[in-house]
Parts: structure tokens; C-alpha cells; sequence
């Protein structure tokens, strides 16, 4: 695979991998001769997620099957603009959806794309994913706005009945796709997507973690070097703190606001990296038994339920997890955390720590405590994750004196700002390890900010020879146009494969084209070899030809072989002289 990509003119140009073309080698009269063949071209195009965090869904186009990957919603717009661009594609000619994990940036808009638009192809996602996913998808009805609806529970209920399941591992084909998924670390169920068409394996990453945890493993290198690699980008040239070392100083932010009389609030994602900090703050309470009064709070409904799952796949969980269940300590029963009490109940009188969603601020019960805290100095907020263009968390990295409330109200933010990254995505150091391991042509960088995609660009081609890896950062809409040389190579199957043909001799053949593979057959063994079957067709030609029979066969005779007079023929000469060639020559 040869090419490199050319930057892009305009807003809409379009990326294209140049190649050389391919050649072929054949059998022919006068010795070997080069026949050139037309090249694939891939089309890979993102409808989201392109320079931005957010609606992840990337269409790859090649030798006319398509394949969706993802299809989220963008968690700082509301409504339609919050739909990746489904309008730059025809859902009707998308044969594969293939779905990631259970954030709604990769998710959130299954049931809109599968029941409201003419998308007939097949959706598949993990186990856990699924029945995460059910579950937070339904929760997002209930607190939807009506105006802003963009599907119902019917809607939710047709989609989940649509969608089927994959194993790690499990090859399936498709129209031709052959498609199988890796452990992407992440969160439960997470999982990087192989897919193989004509010989030509693409990966799509969404988003994966390398590095193992309290409760998962980290993302597999898969066995199978993809040609073309399309690849996280969140955290740019960024690398993370070692595990050890967050946790340490996680754990002494929320300590040090507790220990001046302070609040603290941890907005999270109600299911990925929450359960992750469950694990560490359940442990340094049971360490620090002068934290054994203070409330611990996890404020998620939808979590608690969603908890029965985490239950259920404990084998898809690293070893710290499995053998605690082997020793029958459920690790998902918590010792010091607790359920938030209803609004009546609840007292915010004393120091306390509460997790709660959305993990961005955007709404909800995490918006509502920190407004309702924010201007007392002895509280604190603790951030997590990562936070997208949009959102009230991505806004308080400016540090600003006041925000505006969701009711239209101004409040001075006077609480301490900590962050302390867990989340879960490849790092600079894993994304650059992890292409090593690899070893694709083509690197599509997605799911970034547009300056640190490009930033990773630029760093990650500095490690490799251009001729032997390119890195791309399309925006949204943009195309990227990959060419493949055209080899066309055929299974020779039946009687024909009997025998070896000599050099320059003719062959007559069958080539049949199926799920993107080329058999070369004897025509008399259609019917053995395939479901086909042949048939014979007899042509008579009629016309009227008013001129002696001598004529036509000399014309007939600058283009076939024409053999000697029949009898028949040579009678209807002697008889029918010029002008009564009518019926003679209809009949010649």
C-alpha cells in the first residue's frame, strides 16, 4: 500500500491517498504482459466526532459495502444539533452499524437512526453494552424535554429488538464484511472494531484505555495488523499521571475540603469511570476510620440498577475483581457508600461527598449542587474526566469569578477547582505504543479537539517514515479517500483446476464474483459449484435481404469463417435470380 495524503483546500476538499497502480501479471500469446488494474478507493467519512468529542459516527465505504461505527450524540448541543450529520449519507446503502460502548456520545442516537431513518442494515454491540445501554437510553426519555424529544419509548423498544450481539472474538461476515471486536478497556463491554473487506482490514478504537485498573483490563493489541487505523484522539500529546500517583492525589483533594468543613462534589457519568471511583474512595474510608462518619454519597438511580449488571459480568473484569468473587466478597457491595436520600431527606448541613451526573455539568442533580455550592469557599470540586467544548465543566477551566445558573441567575464561584484525570482514553504514550504494536498505513485521527488532534499528528509522524505510515485529522463532512492496489486474485475450483493450462493457450472460463471473492470455474460445473444453473439459448435471427445469396455470404465472410455452399443454398441461387430474394433470402 502506497500514498501519501494531500492537506485539504477548502472546508469540503477531500483527502485522497495517492498510489501506485497496481499491476498484474497474465498468460498470454508472445510471453507475460502487464495489464493494469483499476484501484479500490475507501471512502472514510465522519458524520461526527470529527475535530470534536462528541456524536461519534465514522462511514467507511469500499468495494460497495458501507459500515457505520458509533452513532452518539454531542453532549454540549441539545435537539437535532446534537445528531451527527446523517444528512451527508443514505442510511438505506449502510449494511453494518457497529456500536463501541454505552456513552451516549457513541450511542445516544441508536434509536433516532435506527426507527427515523430508512437504515434496513444490522446493528451489533456487546452484552454488557446492550444491557447498559437499554437502561441509560430509557433513563434519557424520562428526563427528556418534550420539545426536544427526538424519539419515544417505541421508538427505544423497536431499536433494542433491532440490535444484535457480538463476542470478543466472534468473526461474523456480512454482504461480504467480515467483522470481529477486541476488549477496548474503557469501561464494561467496551470494544475495538475489526472489520475486512476484499482482503483490506480497517480498525475503528472508539475509545480504549491500555492501562489496566482497580476493576478492568486494559485494551487488547489485536492479532491482525489493520491497513487502515481510525484512532481516538482526546488527550492529544498529553500523557497521564501513573495510576498510583491520580489516586493519591485524588484521594488528598477530597480530604483536604472535608477536613476544612468543606462540601465535595465529584460530577461523574453515572456508569464507566464512577465505579472505578467507588472502588478507591470505599477503600481509603475503610483506611482512614476518622472519615467513617462523613457521608459518602453516590447520587446516580440509574447506576444503582445498572450495578445488577457490573454483577453479572464480573468475568469480563480483570483479576483483582474475579478472584474477589472467587472468595465470595462481592466487590460491588460497598461498605461506606451510600445512596443519596431523597430531596426532603436530604442534609447538606455537614461535610460531605457526593458523586454525581452528568459528569459535565450540563444538567441535572451534579449542575444543581454546584450552584448550589459554588460560592462558599470551604467546598470543593473534584473533576474527574474530561470535559467537552459546551459544557459548564469545559467553561470552568478559565477559571471564572461568576456563572450564570440554570435559572438565569448569577453566583460568584468561590469553591476550589481540583483536576485529577481518570478518565479512561489512550494517553499520548498509549496511542504511540499502540500504532507500534500495530504497524497500520493509514492513521484517521477522531474524537479530539481540532488542535490536539492535529498536535498528535504532527508528533506521531515524527516517529515514522511518511512512505510507510500517513496520519489524517479530517473534520466533520470531510472525506477521506484511501487507494488500494486493484489485485484481483481468483480460486480456480472443479474440473478446471484439474489440470494446468499451458502458456498462451485459450481458456474459456466462468469468473464469478461473490462476497468481494473471484472463483474461476468450467461452465459445466455452474451447477455443481454454485447455486447456479445454466441454460441454452438458441437465436434465430430473421430478415429480409433483397439481394442474391452470393452477396450476403461475401459479406458475411469479411467477418466469420464461412464454410462451403449447402446444397439448399445453392438451389435457391439457381432459382432466384435478383429481384425474388424476398422469401429466398429470409429463408438463406
Amino acid at each position: 500500500f502506497f500514498g501519501t495524503a494531500a492537506r485539504p483546500a477548502r472546508h469540503r476538499a477531500e483527502y485522497m491517498s495517492s498510489s501506485a497502480a497496481a499491476t498484474h501479471t497474465v498468460a498470454a500469446s508472445g510471453g507475460p504482459q502487464e495489464v493494469r488494474l483499476g484501484e479500490d478507493v475507501m471512502t472514510v467519512l465522519p458524520l461526527g466526532s470529527g475535530c470534536e468529542v462528541g456524536r461519534s459516527a465514522v462511514v467507511v465505504k469500499f468495494k460497495g459495502s458501507t459500515v457505520m461505527f458509533d452513532c452518539g450524540v454531542h453532549p454540549g448541543r441539545t435537539g437535532y444539533d446534537a445528531l451527527p450529520f446523517f444528512d451527508e449519507i443514505d442510511p438505506t446503502e449502510v449494511d453494518l452499524l457497529l456500536v463501541t460502548h454505552f456513552h451516549m456520545d457513541h450511542c445516544g442516537a441508536l434509536p433516532f437512526f435506527l426507527q427515523k431513518t430508512g437504515f434496513g442494515g444490522r446493528t451489533f454491540m456487546t452484552h454488557p453494552t446492550k444491557a447498559v445501554c437499554k437502561l441509560l437510553l430509557h433513563d434519557s426519555v424520562k428526563i427528556g424535554h418534550d420539545d426536544g424529544r427526538m424519539w419515544d419509548e417505541a421508538d427505544l423498544v423497536a431499536a433494542m429488538d433491532r440490535i444484535e450481539l457480538i463476542n470478543y472474538h466472534q468473526v461474523l461476515s456480512h454482504k461480504g464484511i467480515r467483522f470481529w471486536c477486541y476488549n477496548a478497556g474503557h469501561v464494561l463491554g467496551a470494544a475495538m472494531f475489526m472489520i475486512e473487506v476484499g482482503g483490506v482490514r480497517v480498525l475503528y478504537t472508539g475509545d480504549f484505555s491500555r492501562q489496566p485498573d482497580r476493576h478492568l483490563l486494559g485494551a487488547e493489541t489485536p492479532t491482525d495488523p489493520p491497513h487502515v487505523l481510525i484512532v481516538e484522539s482526546t488527550y492529544g500529546v498529553m500523557s497521564h499521571e501513573p495510576r498510583e500517583l491520580r489516586e493519591l492525589r485524588f484521594t488528598a483533594a477530597v480530604h483536604a475540603i472535608l477536613q476544612r468543613g468543606g462540601k465535595c462534589l465529584i460530577p461523574v457519568f453515572a456508569l464507566g469511570r464512577s465505579q472505578e471511583l467507588l472502588l478507591i474512595l470505599d477503600a481509603y474510608w475503610r483506611d482512614h476510620p476518622e472519615l467513617h462518619k462523613v457521608p459518602l454519597y453516590y447520587a446516580s438511580g440509574i447506576a444503582k440498577r445498572c450495578m445488577r449488571i457490573y454483577q453479572t459480568y464480573i468475568n469480563m473484569m480483570n483479576e483483582n475483581i474475579r478472584d474477589a468473587h472467587a472468595t465470595g466478597r462481592n466487590p460491588w457491595e460497598f461498605e461506606f457508600v451510600r445512596n443519596l436520600p431523597s430531596s426532603a431527606q436530604f442534609n447538606d448541613s455537614q461535610p460531605m461527598v457526593v458523586m454525581a451526573s452528568p459528569g459535565m455539568l450540563q444538567q441535572g442533580l451534579s449542575r444543581e449542587l454546584f450552584e448550589l455550592w459554588c460560592s462558599d469557599r470551604r467546598n470543593g470540586l473534584v473533576m474527574p474526566g474530561y470535559s467537552v467544548v459546551g459544557t459548564l465543566a469545559n467553561h470552568l477551566l478559565s477559571e471564572p469569578k461568576e456563572i450564570q445558573t440554570s435559572g438565569g441567575d448569577w453566583v460568584a464561584v468561590n469553591l476550589t477547582i481540583t483536576y485529577v484525570s481518570f478518565s479512561a482514553h489512550s494517553d499520548f504514550t498509549q496511542t504511540s505504543e499502540f500504532i507500534s504494536a500495530t504497524r497500520p498505513r493509514h492513521v484517521i485521527h477522531v474524537h479530539g479537539g481540532e488542535e490536539e488532534m492535529k498536535r498528535l499528528a504532527r508528533a506521531l509522524a515524527k516517529q515514522y517514515n511518511p512512505k510507510e505510515v500517513e496520519f489524517l485529522t479530517p473534520q466533520n463532512c470531510q472525506p477521506v479517500q484511501l487507494r488500494f492496489p486493484g489485485e484481483k486474485i481468483a480460486r480456480v475450483v472443479g474440473s478446471l483446476a484439474e489440470e494446468e493450462p499451458s502458456d498462451g493457450a485459450p481458456l474459456e472460463a466462468l469468473l464469478l464474483l461473490k462476497e468481494n471473492k473471484y472463483t474461476l470455474l468450467a461452465p459445466a460445473d455452474l451447477h455443481t459449484a454454485t447455486d447456479l444453473a445454466t441454460t441454452r439459448l438458441l437465436q434465430r435471427p430473421r430478415f429480409r435481404f433483397e439481394r442474391p445469396p452470393a452477396a450476403l455470404l461475401s459479406a458475411v465472410g469479411r467477418i466469420f469463417e464461412v464454410g462451403p455452399p449447402q446444397p439448399a443454398l445453392l438451389l435457391a441461387e439457381e432459382g432466384g435470380g435478383g429481384g425474388g430474394g424476398g422469401s429466398g433470402g429470409g429463408g438463406g
